[in-house]
């Protein structure tokens, strides 16, 4: 065999998909993760890191653009996000494990991909994370104004260059969450779903509140500014669907996952986009669109203009704040979980697939993760890295779809708790929709990924490709082990 040849063999070999599978069922169990998590649970996972701030401030983002057809701007961003959904939905079916879109890499396109998936997974969980947990602060100085009268000043409550010197409540969110978590994976997604409950029903009493005041004529025009408007709003509102995707980190800990990782991704993904076309329509029907520009509190003045009170305010308020708390715990989770397989496979050092053997927790992985979180979001402002954000997540999101073309039509004969309806059509539109999404984004945001993923290449050469699993020296040494 050639240099050439064996260096491509070197950098795109594939982890079987039974390799992955039995890994779940023996060997090191300090390298195992307990399955506690039931159906509910799991589609509360999906919500909570769906449903963030996002819905209670986007109308006043999205209506500018497209008048009142943001109606269709939300159903169309729906699709967009379920064609994305429905695919995670059969290869979490199919390789029920964790690690997400960066495992599914690594069975259907190899290892460098599968790490460079990794690494783009480290952008939409971990600076993403960061960047939600920043702007708690400001909704805990909105609900402290409600009901105390009184503000933390701005030097602990906001980033540096944005008026703050030390985020203090972004420090206290990620340490109360990493807490949590290393408590247990039940525990912390009975205390998600609890939150999860309380924020749908704060957007259901919105809903009710609104339509009680609906008015048709506010529906017209309904599309002031064409299907172009329509949409550009649904480019904004897409990133309100980005969470679905935390369902599939949960592989190991779930219950029949080749049943419940299916079936949760799905139900998560109508309960989402019923609540946020209830909420749009309800919004639209309250008062006319035009009244939408330069509100910066967006449901909140809304209910508030309907109800004379501010007791509206309040409550859009703790709506924000236990939202931020459950995005952050989920995303911080599913963080954990993804740099759990990528250790486990010798991507990464062993200290971070290490579990507590009483908590059956990645402890030192969740306690490295929590720190790296809590100082982006104490001392740096996020801004720019949001678009970054979006690369990685999308870049993901394309791998997954084509990797259900790629193992139907190497292995179709895998068992599949769930199938993609319309294959291949579904995927390959998935993909188009990702690499459309990808091409709008700012010139900046290609060079910073692409310094990202210069270092993540520096990485793989000088350690991950010597401590793979399937690296030679390592599959010699395991055989030897063996005898």
């Amino acid at each position: 065999m050639s240099d050439t040849a064996s260096w491509a063999a070197t950098l795109f070999r594939k982890k079987p998909v039974q390799s992955l599978t039995t890994e779940v069922a023996g060997g090191d169990k300090q390298a195992h993760l307990a399955p506690t998590m039931g159906l509910f649970q799991l589609t509360m996972l999906g919500v909570g890191a769906t449903i963030g701030t996002g819905i209670f401030i986007v109308l006043t983002q999205a209506v500018p653009k497209a008048g009142p057809g943001v109606v269709l701007s939300f159903v169309i961003a729906g699709i967009t996000a379920a064609l994305t959904a429905l695919c995670y939905a059969e290869l979490a079916s199919t390789i029920p494990v964790s690690g997400s879109s960066y495992s599914y890499a690594y069975a259907t396109l190899g290892e460098l991909v599968a790490y460079l998936v990794g690494w783009c997974l480290l952008l939409e969980y971990g600076v993403s994370a960061s960047a939600i947990a920043v702007g708690w602060g400001q909704y805990l100085n909105e609900m402290f104004v409600d009901i105390f009268g009184w503000r933390m000043p701005a030097a602990i409550s906001e980033p540096p260059g944005h008026g703050g010197y030390f985020n203090l409540p972004s420090v206290v969110l990620v340490a109360m969450c990493c807490l949590l978590l290393l408590r247990g994976a039940r525990e912390s997604a009975t205390i998600n779903a609890i939150m999860v409950v309380t924020k749908i029903l704060i957007l259901v009493v919105f809903i009710v509140i609104a339509f009680s005041a609906f008015d048709a004529a506010n529906l017209k025009p309904f599309a002031p500014f064409g299907i172009a408007g329509i949409g550009s709003a649904a480019g904004t509102i897409f990133f309100s669907y980005i969470g679905l995707d935390a369902v599939s980190t949960a592989g190991e800990e779930v219950k029949n996952p080749r049943r419940n990782l299916p079936l949760a991704i799905v139900f998560a993904l109508l309960l989402v986009t019923s609540l946020y076309v209830l909420v749009a329509l309800a919004g639209i029907g309250a008062q006319p669109w035009t009244s939408f520009a330069g509100q910066e509190a967006g449901l909140a003045v809304i209910l508030r203009n309907l109800t004379g009170a501010n007791w509206g305010s309040l409550m859009i308020s703790i709506g924000a704040v236990i939202s931020i708390f459950s995005v952050t715990l989920v995303v911080i989770y599913g963080q954990t979980r993804i740099l759990f397989a990528m250790g486990r496979d010798g991507m990464l050092p062993a200290w971070f697939y290490r579990v507590d053997p009483i908590t059956l927790t990645p402890v030192h992985n969740t306690i490295i993760v929590g720190i790296f979180i809590a100082v982006l979001a104490a001392f740096i402002p996020l801004d720019i890295l949001a678009d970054l954000t979006s690369m990685g997540t999308l870049v993901a999101f394309a791998v997954v779809s084509a990797g259900v073309i790629i193992l139907r039509r190497t292995q179709p004969d895998l068992p599949r708790g769930f199938k993609v309806p319309f294959y291949p059509v579904a995927p390959i539109l998935s993909v188009g929709f990702c690499l459309f999404l990808i091409y709008g984004l700012p010139a900046h945001t290609f060079l910073l990924f692409a310094v990202w993923l210069t270092v993540a290449l520096v990485v793989y050469f000088t350690y991950s490709i010597r401590n793979s699993q399937l690296s030679p020296e390592r599959t010699r040494s395991g055989q030897a082990a063996g005898r």
